[in-house]
């Protein structure tokens, strides 16, 4: 059997921040949602059953809770750096799929969220 796509994925992480443009979403801050599906080749820790041939999904998680921590204006902004950072730890991956949901922005409308999403290839692991 041959092993066409894989992914490591994290799902409905929640987050309190302080991305915004206005002045009250950088005081008080807001609730997110993010979820991140990262292309990698899953096949040596299928037969390994060891770390090292995986990418740790807790490592994810910390350098994506590394820049929610930062209070940025525009979530295209954090969805940048969150994949800059993903990259730089895991230059192996072949891609990254981002998704940022503002719960509940301070629009006047009656919404769950407004989101950024967005798909990134490595070209690098395309050769």
């Amino acid at each position: 059997m041959r092993m066409i796509s894989s992914y490591i994925t994290l799902q409905d992480v929640h987050f309190h921040a302080f991305h915004g443009v206005m002045p009250q979403e950088r005081s008080v801050g807001g609730d997110f949602l993010l979820n991140l599906r990262v292309g990698y080749s899953l096949s040596a820790a299928m037969e390994s059953d060891s770390l090292e041939d995986t990418i740790s999904y807790a490592t994810l998680y910390e350098l994506v809770a590394g820049e929610m921590r930062i209070p940025s204006k525009l979530l295209e902004h954090v969805a940048g750096r969150i994949a800059n950072a993903i990259i730089s730890v895991y230059p192996e991956i072949s891609s990254i799929d981002l998704e940022i949901v503002k719960q509940n922005p301070p629009m006047g409308a009656d919404c769950a969220g407004a989101s950024v999403e967005i798909h990134l290839i490595n070209d690098k692991t395309l050769e």
